[in-house]
């Protein structure tokens, strides 16, 4: 508690009352620390700095007395409120821009397999979904380019421990 101010004290304390009563002279009657400091003829800061406990003693007499909740905290609950919806809206947006992306990427997926599929196929020129066990059929008599071999490419053979299904890759000879 501060005593260098005594004057400012009984200004600020008769303040309070007639804020409480609404018998507000000089102030617009507002249950504000600036309405205070108005009301009582001190520069707001001096409640801020200097009567700190007389400006939380008007808080609670504000809450007590009139069963009003001081501007302030009103404002403070306002925007509290006003921040968890905004939060709550951004955390809509995020899952329905995830749902997005999840939807956009299979779109994709989808599109890329479409352009795959109707690609012709390198080994036989014809249109169909490619399998890894395509062009590893044996060809139809008189089929296939001359010399029996895709040019460019290593035919495939088996060894004697190797499965049918692993095939090694070797080096024409």
């Amino acid at each position: 508690m501060n005593q260098d101010h005594p004057d400012e004290r009984t200004r600020i304390r008769e303040a309070m009352e007639r804020l409480l009563t609404g018998q507000a002279t000089v102030s617009n009657g507002g249950m504000t620390a600036a309405a205070l400091a108005a009301e009582a003829g001190v520069h707001r800061m001096a409640l801020y700095k200097r009567h700190v406990d007389l400006k939380r003693e008007f808080e609670e007499r504000i809450r007590k007395e009139t069963r009003q909740i001081p501007e302030t905290e009103k404002r403070l609950r306002d925007t509290v409120t006003k921040l968890k919806r905004t939060i709550a809206n951004q955390k809509a947006e995020i899952e329905e821009l995830r749902q997005l992306v999840t939807n956009l990427t299979l779109a994709g997926a989808v599109l890329i397999e479409d352009e795959r599929v109707n690609e012709p196929c390198p080994g036989c020129r014809q249109r169909h979904p490619a399998s890894p066990t395509h062009h590893l059929r044996a060809p139809a008599a008189g089929s296939g380019p001359p010399g029996g071999r895709m040019p460019g490419r290593a035919p495939l053979r088996r060894t004697s421990s190797t499965p049918l299904r692993t095939l090694a890759l070797t080096q024409p000879q």
